[in-house]
């Protein structure tokens, strides 16, 4: 690459695997295969992410490899001891965790959640298990209006999730919760997330979670891309959940969306502004509506969708912008559970001063999309292998 960019701008289709890892039987997820088996559950509409090398990576039903993809293409290991959000955007930032974030699934212990009663003041919990939300309200929702106690929950990721009605526990009430959850979960018991779940309705058959989601992350350790990037007079404007799985750490704006359509919209807005440095998004209902909830073709019209706007995204940028789309690990609709899976991730690179048609290989780790946007701005995080020379 000749010329220095001026602005990187990093997506992440949350949940979008392409392919199990040597180590998936391990984490239960053999033959796991997010965006193969979407893309052969029918015939999936993606030109413009076939025109960036989508099929390039790998064969994919339907999706042909092309002779001269516009972008870059590639796939990337994800190192870290995790196959969650958390892991897997702090791995991009360039932070390899050797050890999981502890996982509970029996439920939180006796000393967990007593502790959490007692100084949230709170009548006691409901629930305690690992569920799917949308389900745990329905089977508990009604007890938790009478009764005034929140429900509490879990998965195979290592969270903290708390659902409440707004109108029983009022949004401020939540979080205030969760802000005590976190500060009990901080110590040898340090899950990865506490997520207030709120929802709305009056009956279990019409209950449903509203978009005042929020995220209390684990602190990530300070020497990492987004902190490094504002210390050195870069802008670092996040978008969606980006600002609060970092706790806000290095985030220099923080423009709010609660779904993909909403995350478009603010990717483009922040590519209309001026700025330089890194443009950070996380399309969350990827992984929120249809991989947990097992949907696969929700999830297939949810990518034609993202790639049906990928057009405005590339009208947006200036020659000088580069445009990295990838994942933070994979979450097959077609396995069983509601689970995470141990994937690859996808990695697609475009811009107009970039070299296209350049197979990236298979990346050691996501660290290396950090690495190079480090590389790209005369500095350097702690791991990865930058990839700007090769474009």
């Amino acid at each position: 690459m000749a010329k220095i960019l001026n602005r990187i701008c990093l997506v992440v289709l949350d949940s979008a695997g392409i392919g199990e890892m040597p180590d998936a039987a391990d984490w239960g997820d053999a033959g796991a295969d997010t965006l193969g088996h979407i893309l052969e559950s029918r015939k999936v509409n993606l030109p413009n992410l076939q025109r960036l090398g989508l099929g390039n990576i790998r064969p994919l039903a339907d999706l042909p490899a092309i002779n001269d993809p516009i972008g870059s293409y590639g796939k990337c290991t994800l190192k870290s001891n995790g196959k969650d959000t958390t892991t897997g955007h702090w791995e991009i930032a360039g932070i390899i965790l050797k050890k999981a974030f502890p996982t509970f699934p029996n439920g939180f212990p006796p000393r967990i959640i007593d502790d959490f009663v007692s100084k949230a003041a709170v009548p006691g919990v409901l629930g305690n298990y690992p569920a799917s939300g949308t389900e745990i309200i329905k089977e508990l929702g009604e007890e938790h209006v009478r009764t005034g106690k929140p429900i509490v929950y879990t998965s195979a990721d290592s969270v903290f999730q708390i659902a409440a009605h707004e109108e029983i526990i009022p949004i401020d009430r939540l979080y205030e919760i969760c802000e005590i959850a976190r500060r009990i979960l901080d110590s040898e018991d340090k899950v990865g997330r506490v997520i207030a779940r709120p929802f709305l309705g009056s009956t279990a058959e019409n209950f449903k979670r509203t978009e005042n989601r929020h995220d209390y992350a684990v602190p990530p350790p300070s020497d990492n891309l987004l902190p490094l990037l504002k210390d050195n007079g870069l802008d670092v404007v996040c978008i969606g959940k980006i600002a609060s799985i970092y706790d806000s750490m290095g985030v220099t704006e923080d423009l709010t969306a609660k779904n993909n359509e909403q995350t478009i919209d603010q990717t483009i807005n922040a590519l209309n502004a001026d700025s330089r440095g890194l443009i950070f998004s996380n399309l969350v209902d990827f992984d929120m509506l249809y991989g947990h909830r097992r949907d696969t073709e929700g999830y297939a019209k949810a990518l034609e969708h993202f790639d049906s706007r990928l057009p405005e995204i590339f009208d947006a940028m200036r020659p000088d912008d580069l445009l990295i789309l990838t994942a933070d690990h994979g979450n097959d609709p077609t396995k069983e559970g509601s689970d995470h899976t141990r994937e690859y991730v996808p990695l697609l690179v475009y811009s107009r001063n970039a070299r296209p048609g350049v197979n990236l290989g298979t990346r050691q780790s996501l660290s290396d999309i950090g690495q190079t946007i480090a590389e790209n701005f005369g500095l350097r995080i702690a791991d990865g292998v930058s990839f700007l020379g090769a474009i």
